[in-house]
């Protein structure tokens, strides 16, 4: 799904830039203003804090990048009318607190598609011919968990190298290393487990296999039962996973979706 953005994002920065979220896209040239004042690299570097952190607010990204709030809301609103951001109210889990929810920041499907995501339309081509010729959704869900069991050795040695209480920690260290942007926090009677970024979106939009066995994965390594509260390919902001204070007795995994 190739694309093009407008002239005044320029494009993000190349591959080596971005590490393991490369850009493969077609964009646009910047302008002689643009790389004279360094626009575009600050462009770059807005449209990417929000990649890596997710939805976010002006201040927030105000005090992660160094800058003014007018100057981030000077790109947030160049990267808006390209259709690379949009503004939205911040998800509130649990109870609400007065006044209203803060506006955040987070990336379209369109920004999102310029980070590592050219083989979309190849991985739900061999997903779907894989469902109609080896067995339908069970052939899928199949699929998805020996992709996740390929990967699991580098996972499996983090996590088992940690102690108990830093092991979502060392779990999301190692999810970044392999491009998902993941970050550990604390929550009420556990842990949330964030992934800002996820390299088949598109593909675990139109088979929601891979999210489950990514789900089933996390609870197995982690030795209790989990819950995918939110998913980039349900079309939220960030891929986010409950995960209660460790007992001794694990539970069986749960994949169950918070309503709300």
């Amino acid at each position: 799904m190739q694309g093009t953005f407008g002239p005044s994002w320029g494009g993000l920065p190349g591959s080596d830039e971005l590490r393991n979220n490369g850009v493969v896209k077609n964009v646009g040239e910047a302008s002689h203003e643009e790389l004279a004042t360094g626009e575009r690299s600050t462009r770059n570097r807005v449209a990417r804090s929000v990649l890596d952190h997710g939805p976010s607010t002006v201040a927030e990204l105000a005090e992660r990048l160094g800058l003014t709030q007018a100057a981030v809301r000077r790109h947030l609103d160049a990267l808006a009318a390209d259709n690379v951001v949009e503004a939205r109210e911040r998800r509130v889990y649990g109870a609400r607190t007065r006044g209203r929810p803060a506006k955040v920041f987070a990336l379209t499907d369109c920004g999102r598609d310029a980070f590592d995501q050219s083989y979309d339309k190849l991985a739900v081509d061999a997903l779907r011919w894989i469902g109609e010729r080896e067995g339908g959704s069970e052939a899928i869900a199949a699929f998805a968990r020996a992709r996740i069991a390929a990967q699991a050795g580098t996972y499996r040695k983090a996590v088992e190298g940690a102690a108990p209480e830093q092991r979502t920690e060392a779990l999301a260290k190692a999810l970044s290393a392999d491009g998902y942007a993941a970050t550990a926090r604390s929550a009420p009677v556990g842990e949330q487990l964030c992934q800002h970024h996820c390299p088949v979106a598109h593909a675990a939009e139109k088979f929601p296999q891979l999210c489950e066995a990514e789900t089933e994965f996390f609870a197995e390594l982690l030795g209790t039962h989990v819950q995918r509260l939110a998913t980039i390919a349900h079309g939220d902001g960030v891929c986010t996973t409950f995960i209660p204070k460790i007992s001794h007795h694990a539970s069986e995994s749960t994949s169950g979706r918070n309503p709300a």
